[in-house]
């Protein structure tokens, strides 16, 4: 057997009752909730309860993402998984530094909350959106977005599956250019045109906050969403403020995992979206996900069943 890696979920995963099942059935995961619980009070009752309008809000969409998958990391380490390699998708990141060790959880949590307060401040201030083109290579995509000035490619997430993100006007310009031309695209829910130059503004109060940051080395290799390669301490500030304006390089990213021994793949935390993109990234590969005990459990069985 090869190695195992941890995936974590970006925004966009979060559901009402997210967390709720794992706390009650895991000592590890209510601690990780307990300790976000002190340092924004009300989140374990919005993640819970909801509501889903306020919990898909990007300033509270990222610290609940946050904690309710680390805090599934961390019931999934109670049950014997212990990973050999980590990644996550744009948010899911932070869940990826956090668990391997590279900052503390309430410094991570604090830069978590400001990340996500930043990002909603900067959508509001510069309107935009996000929207998937379905069937076409990443080349494909990007010779399809050539004269849509304002729109950018911005996340590669499966070979045949890359989003770009723009301003509502230039962005419906081009849906309506794919619609003409027979190109399957359709538009996301999303709050913002997230990890393009429209976040400019967010990236560098980012920046700002993360220079005083207390990197440490990570436990285990943490994959970049911004080159697909590991991360290092020393660069971990500048990589974290520049992902915000930068594209998500998933398929290279866990490409260069199983390059280097990842065969297996547990995504952990709402949603099985990153689940499906690996699959159609490496066929080959085994993937699980799990939010609860019951899944953490299924598939420490299975990876134990392959040992």
């Amino acid at each position: 057997m090869g190695l195992l890696a941890f995936v974590f979920p970006g925004q966009g995963a979060q559901h009402v009752g997210m967390g709720q099942a794992l706390c009650a059935q895991s000592p590890a995961a209510k601690l990780v909730m307990d300790q976000a619980e002190r340092l924004m009070p009300g989140l374990m009752d919005l993640c819970f309860q909801g509501p889903l309008d306020r919990l898909t809000e990007t300033a509270t969409a990222q610290p609940a993402l946050f904690a309710v998958s680390l805090a599934a990391a961390a019931a999934a380490r109670e049950a014997g998984l212990y990973p050999q390699a980590s990644a996550g998708f744009s948010l899911g990141e932070w869940t990826a530094i956090a668990d391997a060790g590279m900052l503390p959880f309430e410094e991570a949590f604090h830069l978590v909350k400001q990340r996500g307060q930043l990002m909603q401040a900067c959508a509001e201030r510069q309107p935009g959106g996000m929207a998937a083109v379905l069937r076409k290579s990443a080349q494909e995509v990007l010779d399809l977005i050539q004269g849509h000035e304002g729109v950018h490619a911005v996340n590669f997430n499966a070979p045949d599956q890359v989003v770009v993100a723009g301003a509502h006007e230039a962005l419906d310009r081009f849906l309506a250019d794919m619609k003409t031309r027979g190109v399957r695209a359709m538009k996301l829910n999303v709050a913002g045109a997230f990890h393009s130059p429209y976040m400019a503004e967010a990236g560098r109060a980012l920046e700002t906050q993360l220079k005083h940051a207390r990197f440490q080395e990570p436990a285990i290799p943490v994959y970049s969403n911004l080159n697909a390669q590991p991360y290092r301490r020393e660069q971990a500030a500048d990589t974290l403020a520049r992902q915000v304006t930068s594209s998500v390089l998933w398929v290279d990213s866990i490409r260069n995992m199983a390059d280097a021994g990842c065969d297996t793949f547990l995504e952990l935390g709402p949603g099985k979206v990153l689940s499906g993109l690996i699959q159609k990234i490496l066929p080959e590969a085994r993937v699980l996900q799990a939010e609860d005990l019951a899944g953490i459990q299924a598939a420490a069985r299975m990876i134990g069943e392959h040992a």
